[in-house]
Parts: structure tokens; C-alpha cells; sequence
């Protein structure tokens, strides 16, 4: 049953409608051999069809802001926040713009995936009547952790008391967005680039449902109630609403706009208080605020139009305003209950405002954000949106975590060079006590905190990694866990609490 559940699955008849060699068998040679380049350097991030798997599909539907010489440069030199490397000491100039006219080049027919094909996907590997109500392991179950493995594709639930895994398994492939809890921390739901939803029970240690929502998918979000589970997509441009107890598919929301002008959907998260779900579109300057918790009106959308496109964005802890950053810089602050945007911030190069988190510094609330771009860490002012402090770290980090009952943030310099080091940041004071590097060379990643926030839990990303745990007081490591490429990992408590020290 297992196989069943993980083997990876192709959409119906695309190798046999779009093969790489058919798309540009009218062509001359080189063109031949964009495909050849294609397979050797991008189909396994991309998929060999062109449709996304761990990186973006690569159509002229999910390219629409990236120029032809824009999308060049990132052949070249790579891009920033994202595992696609630099191809420019492999590739000639010529072959680099073979590649850009190759993908910017429509396939045939894009294969259709709507509700039809996704009732058709769905699978019930366990029936809930056959499983237990209680967990068939002892732990503290608000001080369980998932740790994703995307070395190896596999997930590990670990024991926050006795930092010991209790029980791995394996999952989609490039799993994406972070998993999300439902009812207690009792479920954990799981969203892959290729668009596979999948609910586990930690109770139980077993797949109960999976379904594919969609051909490229960006993230999920669980309702607060625990009833639904909301699936935000590349590829369709849509979101897709399922039953959060055996993952049905109930509604499939177009992104576009009044014009009928479609876009991807850059990200999902759940706003609690609000009862509703906010969605961020790539490609149309809305935010979409979409309403659960009305029963005449399920899922109606309320859209809010905005100064620039979102590719990133912060919710504060009462759900009343987002901020949100684009490619082309600076920030924007989105007030949810007007509909409107209030204020605009200078920040400088790209911070990755999804992974913000808040403390109060001097009697007043700040938000804290690394940034993808330059090596920095930028504190704001949640009343004035002025700039508090801009504190200098050793390159562009990814992640930043802290904890209500801890003095310290954490951030990781993810890019460059330093890649290995993982500063500690004094809340009281905003500078740098501390810097480690636990594995020197190999990358030093996301950071998350136990439920009392007593020891903090660091990833070495990389195929021979591990997890290591430290105290969060002295900053001394306790234990070292090896693992597959370990990538985030997530408290049940912090995430169910919505700890101002996490992303949500």
C-alpha cells in the first residue's frame, strides 16, 4: 500500500502529446538540441514535460513577468531564494538562448486538470473506521515535531522531549509550502511541487487520503476549524478548496481577474480570527481574502487590489493587516478589514517576509525579516512601519525563528559563502552575540524552537546532515541527529498556537 501511495504518478497521455524532440521536430538542428539540453540540465526540477516538479513549471503561462532576457540572466547566474543554480560556466551564450526560446515556446495542448481529474486522482489508502482513536506510541503529542527530508523524500516525527524519531516514512516528492497541522496536531497535511495533497495520522502513523489538486502546486493552508484545506497552484491558476477529513475536492477558484486576465497563486495561509483564507496572486495585484465560516457563502472571494504584484507576505498575530514584498522590491502594508493598502516601506534588496516573526522590543511591537538578497536582517516598527534597525549578518539568509519565552532570534545566512553559519541574535538589544557553525561547509538552515521554547532544533541541509539540538539558553548543542537533507521542521504546539516566533 505503501508503493501505491508514493510512486510518482504522470498526467495521462503527455509523453505521448508532447514529447521533448516532437515540440521542435520542424526546427533545424539546434533546435533539436534545445530539447537535448533541456533533458540533461532542467527536467529533473522542471519535469521532462515542462510542468514543475521541486522547481516551477517552465510554460509561457507561469512566465508572463519574466522577459526573455530576464529569464537569460537567471539561466546564467542562477536565482536567489530558490535551488536553481548558474549554468552560465556549462552553457555557450547560444545554447542559454536556445533554452530560453525552448521553454517560452507553448507545448501542444497543456493537459487539463480540473475537478474532474482530481475526484479521479483521489485515493483512501485507510479507512478512518479501521484506525484508532489514541496514539498508538507515548509522547507529548503538542511537543511533536515533522522533520522533512527532501534528500531522500521522507518525513520524521521526533520526539521534542526526548529528541528521539519515533517514526519516518516516506512522502511526495518535493514536498512544499511546510506541512500544516488540522484537529489538535491529531492529522498533518502534506503539499508536493507536483500537486499532490496528502493527510497522515500521527496517531495511527499512516496515510488516510491523498489527492492531486493540481499540476504545480505552491502551498496548502488548513482552516482553523479543522474542515477544510485550501490548495494554492502554479499550474492550473487556481486554488482548490477539499474536505479536510478525506480530502474531496468541493471547489475549484479561478484566479483571475474582472478582464479574465488568469494568474499563479503565490501563496495560501489560513487567518484564524478572520475565518478565512488569504491568497496572494503572482501575476494580478489583488490579495484575495476567501470566507469559510460563512454557510450561505462558502468560499467567496473578497478581492483587494494592491500597489504591486505579492510574491511574499507577513500576517500580523490579530490577522488585521498583511505586508508583502514583491521581485522588483520594497513592501507594501495591506489592511484586511478596510480592503486597502495603507502604507508603503523602503526595504532594502528582497526580505523573505514569510518567515518574519515578532517580539516586543522597548514597549513597542516590531516585525523582524531576513533578507534573500543582501546580507541583512531588517526590524521594523509595526505602528509607524519605519525601520527600526538594519543589523548586518555575514550574506542573505532564508529562515528566521524565535520563541515567546526566549531572549534570542535566530536567522541563517543560506546563500554565499557562509553558508554554514547561523547567527543569534540578543532581542533585548538587536545586535549579534553569537554565531555558529555546526557543520563547516555544509548549509545551516531553518531553525524552529520546542513547545516551551527551551532548546531550538537547527537543519544541516545537505545528503549527509543531520539535526542538531541546542539549548536555547547556554546555545551549547545537546544532541546530534543525523538525516537526509533535513529542510524545515515543525512544533505542533508553536504551529497550532500560531507562536509569534514561526511562520504561520
Amino acid at each position: 500500500m505503501v508503493t501505491k501511495i508514493i510512486d510518482r504518478c504522470r498526467l495521462p497521455g503527455v509523453w505521448a502529446a508532447v514529447s521533448l524532440f516532437s515540440l521542435w521536430s520542424a526546427g533545424a538542428g539546434a533546435a533539436v538540441d534545445a530539447g537535448e539540453l533541456y533533458k540533461k540540465h532542467c527536467a529533473e526540477c522542471h519535469n521532462p514535460d515542462r510542468l514543475g516538479a521541486m522547481g516551477p513549471a517552465l510554460l509561457p503561462q507561469n512566465l508572463k513577468r519574466l522577459r526573455k532576457p530576464a529569464a537569460a540572466r537567471v539561466i546564467t547566474t542562477g536565482r536567489p531564494a530558490t535551488q536553481m543554480p548558474a549554468f552560465g560556466d556549462k552553457l555557450t551564450g547560444e545554447q542559454i538562448q536556445a533554452l530560453v526560446d525552448f521553454v517560452y515556446t507553448p507545448l501542444p495542448e497543456v493537459p487539463r486538470w480540473g475537478m474532474k481529474e482530481i475526484r479521479a486522482s483521489h485515493l483512501t489508502p485507510n479507512r478512518p473506521e479501521d484506525l484508532a482513536d489514541e496514539p498508538v506510541f507515548k509522547a507529548d503529542m503538542e511537543n511533536l515535531f515533522i522533520v522533512v527530508e527532501l534528500g531522500d523524500h521522507h518525513a520524521t516525527l521526533l520526539d521534542g522531549d526526548k529528541f528521539e524519531p519515533i517514526y519516518r516514512f516516506p512522502t511526495r516528492f518535493a514536498l512544499h509550502g511546510g506541512p500544516k497541522y488540522g484537529r489538535n496536531g491529531r492529522y498533518v497535511y502534506f503539499a508536493s511541487r507536483d500537486g499532490w495533497i496528502s493527510k497522515f495520522d500521527i496517531y495511527n502513523l499512516k496515510y488516510v487520503a491523498e489527492v492531486r489538486a493540481g499540476i504545480n502546486t505552491r502551498n496548502l493552508a488548513v482552516s482553523a476549524d479543522g474542515r477544510y484545506v485550501i490548495a494554492a497552484n502554479y499550474l492550473p491558476h487556481n486554488l482548490v478548496v477539499l474536505d479536510a477529513d478525506d480530502l474531496q475536492p468541493l471547489k475549484v477558484i479561478p484566479a483571475a481577474d474582472d478582464a479574465g486576465h488568469s494568474s499563479r497563486v503565490s501563496a495560501v495561509y489560513t487567518a484564524a480570527p478572520r475565518q478565512s483564507f488569504i491568497a496572494a496572486l503572482k501575476d494580478i495585484p489583488e490579495v484575495w481574502e476567501i470566507d469559510y465560516g460563512n454557510r450561505e457563502r462558502p468560499f467567496s472571494v473578497r478581492r483587494i487590489r494592491v500597489k504591486d504584484y505579492l510574491d511574499d507576505f507577513f500576517m500580523n498575530q490579530d490577522y488585521t493587516r498583511i505586508v508583502g514584498t514583491s521581485r522588483s522590491g520594497g513592501g507594501q502594508v495591506v489592511d484586511l478589514d478596510s480592503g486597502k493598502a495603507v502604507d508603503s516601506l523602503a526595504l532594502p534588496g528582497m526580505p523573505h517576509l514569510s518567515s518574519g516573526i515578532t517580539w516586543d522590543y522597548k514597549g513597542r511591537r516590531v516585525l523582524a525579516t531576513p533578507n534573500i538578497k543582501e546580507g541583512s536582517v531588517t526590524v521594523i516598527d509595526m505602528q509607524t512601519w519605519d525601520m527600526v534597525k538594519r543589523i548586518e549578518t555575514l550574506g542573505p539568509g532564508f529562515f528566521m525563528r524565535s520563541h515567546e519565552n526566549s531572549p534570542y532570534a535566530w536567522v541563517d545566512v543560506f546563500f554565499g559563502p557562509n553558508k554554514d553559519a547561523m547567527h543569534v541574535i540578543d532581542k533585548r538589544t538587536l545586535e549579534i552575540v553569537k554565531t555558529l557553525r555546526p557543520a563547516p561547509g555544509k548549509t545551516s538552515a531553518h531553525i524552529e524552537f520546542t513547545k516551551d521554547g527551551s532548546h531550538a532544533l537547527l537543519s544541516i541541509w545537505d545528503d549527509d546532515g543531520a539535526l542538531i539540538v541546542y539549548d536555547a539558553k547556554t546555545l551549547e548543542e545537546v544532541k546530534r541527529i543525523p538525516m537526509r537533507k533535513p529542510s524545515g521542521k515543525y512544533n505542533v504546539h508553536n504551529k497550532l498556537t500560531r507562536s509569534s516566533g514561526t511562520s504561520h
